[in-house]
């Protein structure tokens, strides 16, 4: 499961529809609302803009879904050079470059083969790389993000040697078992919804908004299932909470606990999906960890067009999306 909703492809909504804002989250306690002075109601009311901006998660509410190479354990072990290949995108790639790369696909009808040569070209050093040999096929679920990571990778891997080529897959029930199985030998995954899937037990919670320690949860589970992972990348795509620019400029603020504290009379409209009052990674969570108190609640949609309508309108102070959405780009 993803620790988030997604609604896009059909594989999208199979792995994430049971986390929308964090089903099977924890929302932590204290919380940034105490402290600074507070702006009034009518400062703190929606504005209208054409521009959104992501405020920062700076007390870790999302868990960590950075991306992060999954490769078979025996493919890992017979191409020494495959890791340190895909290590390379990790070290390169940045959350802000995925919001580009997805609005060139996505809002530019680009394609993802052509988006990611070039950004291959532009940011691999590709006469560097450690070389290997064979046919590697890399798998990509059939949502423009993951196709474009999984042709990043195939490229990276055809520069390093190998015979690489992108299979579109199924769910991550499917795909996880043709990556055990080395049907396909590498996957771009999300570091702490993998980590959920492969503990297996929704009784608990084993990722947290710590890249590190979720590795090192994620490291034994992934033995186990006979799978490898490489570095994670800085680059994540998880929940978060977006405004526009010109509300953000008003306060002068650029986190949540920075909202809080210039908004903790109530006076908030929070937009997103039905379920999200109820999360622990949405509304109740925002309340929990960072003492923020809303008005009221616009149901919406998960990060997709009703919710960016929302914001870009004033109707929502501000609204569920996704860190890597395309259109945070424009």
């Amino acid at each position: 499961m993803r620790a988030r909703i997604r609604t896009i492809a059909p594989l999208a909504l199979a792995v994430a529809l049971t986390a929308a804002c964090g089903e099977s989250g924890s929302s932590g306690s204290g919380g940034g609302g105490g402290g600074g002075s507070q702006a009034s109601g009518d400062a703190c009311a929606p504005v209208a803009g054409e521009q959104l901006v992501v405020l920062e998660d700076d007390q870790n509410l999302q868990n960590a879904d950075n991306i992060i190479p999954a490769v078979n354990a025996e493919a890992a072990q017979a191409n020494p050079a495959l890791l340190p290949a895909l290590n390379q995108v990790s070290a390169e790639l940045t959350t802000d470059e995925l919001i580009d790369l997805n609005a060139a696909v996505e809002v530019q009808r680009e394609s993802s083969e052509d988006v990611a040569a070039a950004w291959v070209e532009e940011n691999i050093d590709t006469a560097g790389l450690e070389q290997g040999s064979g046919a590697i096929s890399v798998g990509g679920a059939n949502f423009p993000e993951s196709a474009t990571l999984a042709n990043i990778y195939a490229d990276v891997l055809q520069a390093a040697g190998f015979d690489a080529t992108v299979q579109e897959v199924g769910n991550r029930e499917l795909y996880l078992q043709a990556l055990q199985a080395g049907e396909i030998q590498v996957f771009p995954e999300y570091l702490a919804t993998v980590t959920e899937f492969l503990d297996g037990d929704e009784s608990r919670e084993v990722a947290s908004g710590d890249v590190q320690e979720t590795v090192a949860v994620l490291e034994p589970l992934a033995a186990d299932a006979g799978l490898v992972f490489g570095e994670p990348s800085e680059a994540a795509d998880q929940n978060a909470f977006a405004v526009t620019q010109a509300f953000a400029d008003e306060l002068g603020i650029s986190t949540l606990s920075e909202l809080a504290e210039a908004c903790g009379d109530g006076s908030l409209v929070l937009g997103g999906p039905a379920e999200c009052p109820e999360r622990p990674f949405c509304q109740r969570g925002l309340e929990e960890t960072y003492g923020l108190e809303f008005d009221s609640f616009r149901e919406l949609d998960a990060g997709g067009p009703l919710t960016r309508a929302a914001i870009e309108r004033g109707e929502v102070s501000m609204g569920l999306v996704f860190s890597s959405a395309g259109f945070l780009a424009e």
